[in-house]
């Protein structure tokens, strides 16, 4: 018996890296797998292989399991909607949503491109609007369903080049509480993931000096088939009443994240000149201001 047994999921960019470990989890634990990927490049050129999609699929038949390829773009509405067709054709309902598909465009900000930023949050943040929104509607009308999100600790934390990627990963924390504070009243589950895995993506971050090679060396150690268990659960009636929360897997850890609160509050019944506020914010807020670190610098040990 699986935790998914007699569930339908759709993943997206599921023909490689951490979405194909999703999806032969999925499939493993019971699941019928919608395996969407466009076919493209990294950075998002290219599309209309199908190679990847429909090696993953059979990956899945041959260990006994069910699976359809699905090869539209998410960032196309046309597209997320075809792709729960797709679902609901081949299976005849849909239980969980991974939005898993992605692209980097890394660079510096000041040389940052407008297709850089476009491209990027139309992909990871509009395409996970797109697909959410195009299953919400079978969510509540069937009152269940999961959401999976893919985040990142550059969005959470920070990373150099990566502004773009940021605002979208940092976006879709956003969108996933929003969804799960929305759709709670028909038994809707919303949660995200920040993944810490090598994988294609992870291969574009810049590495100059000596600790970001080593950065990036420890990263190659972290499989996607270790993003896969929490995703299954969090995809599974047995997380019932988990919903609305940011969490990480890093190889054998397992975070749970905090969310933005007010730390800190300072106050005058005379009320604020620019003044006042030069004499006091910086002795009254100053230990508390969040260090201008990036994910590395927060997760700074090896990976357990």
């Amino acid at each position: 018996m699986g935790l998914l047994d007699g569930k339908v999921c759709a993943i997206t960019g599921a023909g490689g890296g951490i979405g194909r470990a999703h999806a032969l989890l999925f499939a493993q634990q019971g699941a019928k797998v919608v395996v969407n990927d466009l076919g493209g490049a990294r950075d998002g050129s290219g599309s209309g292989s199908e190679t990847m999609a429909a090696k993953v699929v059979a990956e899945i038949e041959a260990a006994g399991g069910q699976a359809v390829a699905n090869y539209d773009d998410v960032s196309d509405r046309a597209g997320a909607e075809n792709i729960v067709k797709s679902a609901i054709s081949a299976f005849g309902q849909l239980d969980v949503l991974v939005n898993n598909a992605g692209i980097l465009r890394d660079t510096i900000f000041h040389k940052m491109s407008w297709s850089d930023w476009s491209d990027v949050l139309d992909v990871h943040l509009n395409g996970s609007f797109n697909m959410s929104r195009a299953v919400a509607g079978h969510f509540r009308e069937q009152n269940s369903g999961a959401f999976v999100h893919m985040t990142s600790t550059s969005g959470l934390i920070g990373n150099f080049g990566q502004a773009n990627y940021m605002a979208a990963k940092l976006g879709i924390v956003g969108l996933s509480r929003g969804i799960a504070l929305d759709m709670s009243r028909f038994n809707v589950r919303s949660n995200c993931i920040a993944p810490f895995a090598f994988t294609r993506m992870i291969e574009s971050i810049p590495a100059a000096t000596e600790a970001e090679k080593q950065r990036v060396e420890r990263l190659a150690q972290m499989t996607p088939a270790k993003i896969a268990p929490l995703a299954v659960y969090l995809g599974s009636e047995a997380a019932s009443g988990v919903s609305g929360q940011v969490l990480a897997v890093r190889n054998n850890e397992v975070f749970l994240f905090n969310q933005p609160r007010p730390i800190r509050v300072i106050h005058r019944s005379d009320g604020w000149t620019p003044q006042k506020l030069a004499e006091q914010f910086k002795g009254a807020f100053g230990p508390s201001l969040t260090p201008l670190e990036r994910s590395g610098d927060v997760f700074a040990w090896d990976p357990i």
